[in-house]
């Protein structure tokens, strides 16, 4: 392989559009010895998040698209078009033989421009429903790569043409986690299940104040774990109870310890989870403000097995101290549900997509 060579991926606004991304540079680092360039946000948690992994970062006008009239879109015009010519600059000078993108908002000037400069895109949708921006990028895109064979088979014969089902690309080190490093940081005991509620990378209002209403009950059954976001609330601290804004290098660790994860249903997340064959109790974001997403991800996995899914008013602290219950006092049921969610999440998506990307600058279909 040309090390002077150079792939360029792009993506970023939420972890969602970073880590897997992030993942399949993990990957294909293995095989290729040439360059790679991420073009990201203007955002400092972008940036460090990207440069931490190693890789060469440059930021890009972006504005956000939105679904609804609003009067900031005029601007956001402007800041799209600004970063379709910042892209246009940059993939000029740096001259990739492909562009990889995760998605979010900030990855459409890039697609776009390097769909004019004759640069062949790959796109990669991690949620069951795609999202604005993959459905833009997909129009320009030579692979159109998702998470779920249902995705594949709702589009258009057009992009079902050019779709690969390969997952959601993790982590390798989320594979790699010890339990007994994750329990004995966390100081569980080892005569209680732990229950880890996630509420995603920028935390959960709804899902900390369920655990806070539940708390005083659970704790006596389990060993709560919490990771809250960053300036979320947590619960009143008890032996039983250990919270966290953010959980960085001992995530792994501590999601190995876990018996039960609950919360949000972000792609990333679920699929760490799914991953691990862990059993899930998913309350999805819902309502205005959301295309649904986390919705449809939870629906599937309830509908394979993997998890039990409380969305909206369902959402309550007895409703939800109820299904994680009826897991604890089932270990048959938890294993039922951690195997099904295996079968969902247990590929190697990253790999996969490493693999197709080396693969078509091989000149291999």
């Amino acid at each position: 392989m040309d090390k002077t060579e150079c792939i360029v991926f792009t993506g970023g606004g939420t972890g969602g559009h970073i880590y897997p991304g992030l993942a399949v540079v993990e990957a294909l680092k293995k095989a290729y010895a040439g360059r790679i360039v991420w073009l990201g946000s203007g955002k400092d948690s972008d940036r460090r998040t990207v440069e931490a992994a190693g890789i060469e970062y440059h930021a890009i006008p972006a504005g956000k698209l939105r679904r609804s009239f609003s009067l900031e879109n005029a601007a956001d015009a402007f800041r799209v078009l600004a970063g379709y010519f910042a892209s246009r600059r940059l993939l000029k000078e740096l001259r990739p033989r492909l562009l990889f993108s995760k998605g979010g908002y900030v990855s459409v000037p890039p697609c776009r421009a390097a769909a004019s400069l004759g640069i062949p895109v790959f796109t990669h949708e991690s949620d069951l429903s795609m999202g604005l921006a993959t459905r833009l990028n997909a129009r320009v895109a030579t692979r159109v790569l998702v998470s779920y064979e249902e995705t594949a088979r709702s589009l258009s014969p057009e992009l079902k043409a050019k779709a690969v089902v390969v997952g959601n690309p993790i982590r390798a080190a989320i594979r790699q986690g010890d339990p007994a490093r994750g329990r004995a940081y966390l100081g569980a005991p080892a005569d209680k299940p732990i229950v880890f509620f996630i509420g995603g990378s920028q935390g959960a209002r709804q899902v900390n104040d369920l655990v806070a209403d539940i708390l005083p009950e659970l704790s006596k059954l389990a060993f709560v774990v919490h990771q809250t976001g960053e300036g979320g609330s947590p619960a009143e601290a008890g032996p039983s109870y250990r919270a966290f804004d953010y959980i960085r290098e001992e995530m792994p660790h501590i999601l190995a310890a876990a018996d039960l994860v609950v919360g949000r249903s972000g792609a990333g997340s679920i699929w760490e989870a799914g991953a691990l064959g862990k059993p899930m109790v998913l309350v999805p974001l819902a309502g205005s403000g959301t295309r649904g997403d986390q919705v449809d991800n939870a629906r599937l996995f309830e509908a394979r097995g993997a998890a039990k899914v409380l969305v909206g008013p369902e959402a309550s602290p007895q409703a939800l101290l109820e299904a994680i219950t009826s897991y604890l006092s089932s270990p048959a049921a938890r294993d039922r549900a951690g195997k099904a969610a295996l079968d969902l999440a247990g590929g190697d998506a990253a790999g996969s997509a490493a693999a197709l990307i080396l693969n078509y600058l091989e000149g291999q279909p």
